[in-house]
């Protein structure tokens, strides 16, 4: 398909999205950057919202969506609405406050008298529009929902009564974030036809290899530096398409005021989980490459392949392949296979896992993550600004910071130092995400990345024990098993 083409030829990044971690001190948050245009003293309530040191530390709902309406002389701080967009989806749907907030900005600027509110709504449209923007550029995927644009259609006839300029700004938003949805539609159209080509098992996967039927990836690519290029290409693209809010939306909505059934019963969540499938993929397919030759040095020169792609990764950033390849070499089909790795130099390996050792919660990656990130701040080209963090750990952190502190407070106000905290995680992200991949595309290599037929786990044991025999009874039992298995299954 089209879709399937312009995957592997070009550059799919969505438009890049501003940065919002440079608005985010590494400790409490805005401790650099002005919250309100008020200047709190040490603990102080500003109506239903409580600041601490000058930093807003929590609020009733109401008040936290009245703070986003701009008004004639006033601006929301761009971190404040960044950080309230993506987490209120915690607390009320993103049509629900998008309702309220054109509700109110409509409201305000009525006062009975025609000329006046036009002439209100001509001093306070260019703010709206500038609001607007934020949300659709940084949370488009909102407004998939046909709710989200008719709420945009009526807001731009709304401005069109007092500025003619905001109603003109309105339309070309609207028209880049329908060239984006359809960016969105047409990625997922690609995903689909790529996992629906990976997923048309051979009968006979192993007879394929050996009849030359199927290339194993020493056949396309010998060269490992270009390999972990190829797969960076893969990892940028998908990670472009995630949007902010999938981080919040995979943990569900969990307000303990609300009392209607969770709106992510249907999890919007796509993007995020066609991205840890990609990882799964990835460590299938490297299992698959090392157990399936049939001779011993074939399958350690495959091993040490990997182990240098591997190494090349964490050289360029991309420490999401890396550990999908150290999980791939360590997953038991593999790991048994003790004579294939007696043939390999195991000290590169033992380092790169050294690096990846998740004992003291992965200290030694986040060293290297951090060592990475500073890079790309000084770097002078794209490819020193590559981070791909450990993605699977990612999210587990900022479930871990969603779980562990309350979302509300026992008055009923939101806390939001909490989401301070999930907006200064997912900010970075954003960062990461928006770099173009410098390196150049191979198109072959990446057709057989993404789309290649890789062994199930029952496959990766069989061709395992295949290779190298049982070493005890409880091995000769399991292959005997794994055989019945998949005999009965390839004649249903």
């Amino acid at each position: 398909s089209s879709a399937f083409l312009s995957l592997l030829h070009t550059q799919v990044n969505m438009p890049p999205t501003t940065p919002y971690a440079g608005k985010f001190s590494t400790s409490t948050y805005n401790n650099n950057i002005n919250l309100h245009k008020y200047h709190q003293p040490m603990e102080v309530s500003y109506g239903d919202m409580c600041y601490h040191d000058n930093s807003l530390v929590s609020g009733s709902l109401e008040a936290l969506i009245q703070h986003l309406v701009p008004t004639v002389d006033y601006y929301p701080d761009r971190s404040y609405v960044f950080t309230f967009l993506l987490s209120s989806r915690l607390f009320l749907h993103p049509y629900e406050l998008m309702s309220r907030l054109c509700h109110l900005c409509v409201e305000q600027h009525r006062s009975g008298d025609l000329l006046l509110d036009k002439i209100r709504i001509r001093d306070v449209a260019p703010k709206i529009v500038q609001l607007l923007t934020e949300w659709t550029e940084t949370f488009p995927y909102d407004f998939r929902d046909e709710r989200m644009m008719l709420c945009l259609k009526e807001m731009s006839h709304h401005l069109a009564r007092g500025d003619e300029y905001s109603w003109r700004a309105m339309q070309q938003m609207t028209q880049r974030l329908i060239r984006r949805l359809a960016a969105l539609g047409q990625y997922e159209e690609a995903i689909a036809t790529l996992n629906a080509s990976a997923a048309e098992r051979p009968t006979a996967l192993k007879a394929k290899q050996q009849n030359g039927q199927r290339n194993d990836v020493l056949s396309v690519c010998d060269d490992a530096f270009i390999l972990a290029q190829q797969l960076t290409h893969i990892e940028l693209d998908r990670l472009s398409f995630i949007g902010p809010e999938e981080f919040i939306q995979a943990f569900g909505m969990k307000d303990p005021l609300d009392n209607h059934k969770s709106f992510f019963r249907k999890r919007k969540t796509t993007n995020l989980e066609a991205y840890v499938a990609w990882f799964n993929r990835l460590s299938y397919l490297v299992a698959t490459d090392i157990c399936m030759p049939v001779k011993k040095k074939h399958r350690a020169r495959a091993l040490e392949f990997f182990i240098d792609v591997a190494r090349e990764c964490y050289n360029i950033g991309n420490f999401n392949s890396l550990m999908a390849i150290i999980t791939g070499m360590n997953m038991s089909p593999v790991s048994r296979l003790k004579k294939t790795w007696s043939k390999v130099n195991k000290d590169k390996f033992d380092i790169l896992e050294h690096q990846m050792d998740p004992s003291s919660n992965f200290s030694n990656y986040r060293t290297a993550l951090r060592g990475a990130t500073q890079r790309s701040i000084t770097a002078h080209s794209n490819q020193e600004k590559i981070v791909i963090p450990f993605f699977s750990l990612l999210i587990k952190d900022i479930y871990f910071l969603n779980e562990g502190c309350a979302s509300r407070l026992p008055n009923g106000h939101v806390n939001f130092e909490k989401l301070w905290d999930l907006a200064k995680q997912v900010s970075e992200f954003l960062v990461w995400r928006q770099v173009m991949c410098p390196f150049e595309r191979d198109r072959k290599i990446l057709q057989y990345l993404v789309t290649t037929p890789v062994f199930t786990e029952d496959e990766l044991h069989l061709a395992s024990y295949e290779t190298e025999g049982p070493g005890n009874h409880l091995e000769k039992d399991s292959r005997r098993s794994l055989r019945s298995s998949l005999l009965h299954r390839e004649h249903r």
